[in-house]
């Protein structure tokens, strides 16, 4: 497997415990389509996580937040509506957000931040 993909698992892996520490259930995590994928869907509350995982190993080339473009929130929508529809889910509250990771090689401190409502 590739470092990318390595690093992107483990930040998956990071952001879903965040979550779930937080009070969060996880309904589902890697969710595909024909369309593309929702990293992690999950509840808070009432409330409908749609939830888009960057991570990086530096901020040299820019913040993991800064790589969800206005492009990849308004897929991010879609496809968010596209597994509740899938799923028969109706909630009256959806929110959108950001775990964004940094993970430097090593023994660097871990950042995790959670930004919701990106969308």
């Amino acid at each position: 497997m590739r470092h990318k993909d390595v690093l992107g698992r483990l930040g998956e892996d990071l952001a879903a415990r965040h979550l779930s520490e937080q009070g969060c259930t996880i309904l589902e995590r890697n969710w595909r389509c024909s369309a593309g994928e929702l990293d992690i869907i999950a509840r808070d509350g009432d409330t409908l996580i749609i939830c888009e995982v960057k991570t990086r190993s530096s901020t040299r080339f820019g913040t993991p937040l800064e790589a969800v473009t206005a492009d990849k929130a308004a897929r991010m929508q879609r496809l968010g509506y596209a597994w509740m529809r899938e799923h028969g889910v109706k909630s009256s509250e959806v929110r959108f957000d950001v775990v964004a990771i940094v993970r430097p090689p090593g023994s660097g401190t871990t950042i995790i931040e959670h930004h919701r409502q990106v969308v």
